[in-house]
């Protein structure tokens, strides 16, 4: 007799068989994981991040034509627009782990709860003793509010992910500006106080990155993030939350899983998201023209941030529609999914490559490594990573041949459900191997 649903017992979760696993997710998260890469590079280790304006501006007079290219192009293609796809795939995740816990008659909290306490481990020792640019320990945070949403209608999802996504920052820095914005007493001198302690931790944090040691690029980094940079990207919080809850509201509709039944929905977002994608990135792009020529100027029009906020986040979400509508309609056609399927590995183990282009991007740049981090222009910044990309491909699919998991993977999965997974995987043969060769 089929045990009902209220005598399956909670110890039957499991992580997912490598049967269960949707290759066209897999390749998204794999694509995702290239142009976060991308994005940390360029962003990031590259130092950029930590210049002031007028070093910004050197830089940018000083750049060759090709650099110019890579500079006025990665807003509109690659900043935010990877990270928003990644944002979107944790939601949807999640949708998979609750139809999974359903179907076993289970509550998905505990299992759940559990992962995202893991995650949140992995995170700060991420955070702390590599990369203060961690998104695993935010993640792992935020992911408790998708309990809160989980048995919400599917109309209330979108309605949520609009509003946190779109009004969410303003409110947000609204908040932290309130008291210059009523004129209170010494808000204005607490201000330029607060801008040029920033300016001169960013001095200092590049400094260690680029010539310290690890300790001093764990010490510095660290009072950064605690005293500077966590508070600049606290905006975000609310937008990363409304990325899930669209992740979420994809999954209950099951768009990927049945795809080719879902045609029409990617052919419009197609359009939609290339249509707004690119509407909001040229209105970004023509304030920085207007902010670069000195035609406006900071502080001149002090409405313009609260317009501009809503805009780029339209730009990053039409953009990301673009890619993941783009990837699914060419998954339909077998040449193309073969193709585009190499990426599927490398998403497979996402956080272990994730993980990676942390370690590489330190030894590559950080002063205790080879110290690139000031010396290369803007296309080195985004060949390098894509050949560093392509070696993890590479080692992708020489570890999954072998083993179950990555070891990212497999820590965070033990950890999980409480006793060590099987690592290695089982002799395939017959028609499961002819399947594994084609992805």
């Amino acid at each position: 007799m089929a045990p009902t649903r209220s005598a399956t017992p909670a110890a039957n979760a499991r992580p997912v068989d490598e049967g269960e696993r949707l290759v066209l997710l897999d390749t998204l998260r794999g694509f995702a994981l290239c142009g976060v890469f991308l994005a940390n590079v360029y962003l990031w280790f590259s130092g950029r991040m930590f210049l002031s304006r007028a070093q910004m501006q050197a830089s940018l007079e000083n750049a060759s034509w090709l650099d110019t290219a890579i500079n006025q192009s990665f807003g509109p293609l690659i900043g935010g627009r990877f990270i928003t796809i990644f944002s979107f795939l944790f939601g949807l995740g999640f949708a998979v782990q609750l139809g999974r816990a359903e179907g076993r008659g289970t509550s998905v909290v505990p299992v759940y709860a559990r992962r995202l306490l893991v995650m949140l481990g992995v995170g700060f020792a991420h955070l702390f003793l590599l990369f203060q640019g961690d998104i695993v320990s935010t993640y792992a945070l935020l992911g408790f509010t998708l309990l809160l949403f989980h048995k919400r209608e599917d109309a209330t999802l979108l309605l949520w992910a609009a509003a946190l996504i779109f009004l969410g920052p303003v409110l947000w820095n609204l908040g932290l500006r309130l008291p210059q914005l009523l004129g209170s007493p010494g808000a204005e001198e607490a201000a330029k106080a607060a801008q040029e302690h920033s300016m001169a931790l960013r001095a200092q944090v590049l400094e260690a990155f680029s010539h310290g040691s690890w300790l001093d690029t764990v010490r510095v980094g660290g009072a950064y993030y605690c005293g500077d940079l966590f508070w600049n990207l606290s905006t975000f919080l609310p937008v990363i939350v409304g990325r899930f809850l669209l992740g979420l509201w994809a999954g209950r509709r099951r768009l990927f899983h049945d795809a080719p039944q879902h045609l029409r929905f990617f052919r419009r977002l197609l359009g939609w998201g290339l249509g707004l994608g690119l509407f909001a990135s040229g209105v970004g792009i023509l304030v920085g023209q207007l902010f670069s020529r000195k035609l406006i100027t900071p502080g001149s029009l002090p409405w313009l941030p609260y317009v501009m906020g809503p805009m780029r986040h339209l730009g990053e979400l039409g953009m990301a529609s673009v890619y993941v509508a783009g990837i699914t309609l060419l998954f339909q056609r077998d040449t193309w999914r073969r193709r585009l399927a190499v990426l599927a590995p490398v998403g497979r183990m996402g956080l272990t490559n994730y993980l990676l282009t942390s370690v590489l991007g330190v030894l590559l740049f950080y002063g205790y490594g080879l110290g690139l981090m000031g010396k290369l222009g803007s296309t080195a910044q985004i060949a390098l990573p894509l050949v560093l990309f392509a070696v993890q491909i590479v080692f992708s699919h020489l570890w999954l041949a072998r083993f179950r998991f990555g070891p990212a993977e497999w820590l965070t999965r033990s950890l999980t459900y409480g006793k060590a997974q099987p690592m290695r995987r089982a002799p395939v043969s017959g028609d499961k191997a002819l399947r594994s060769e084609h992805f």
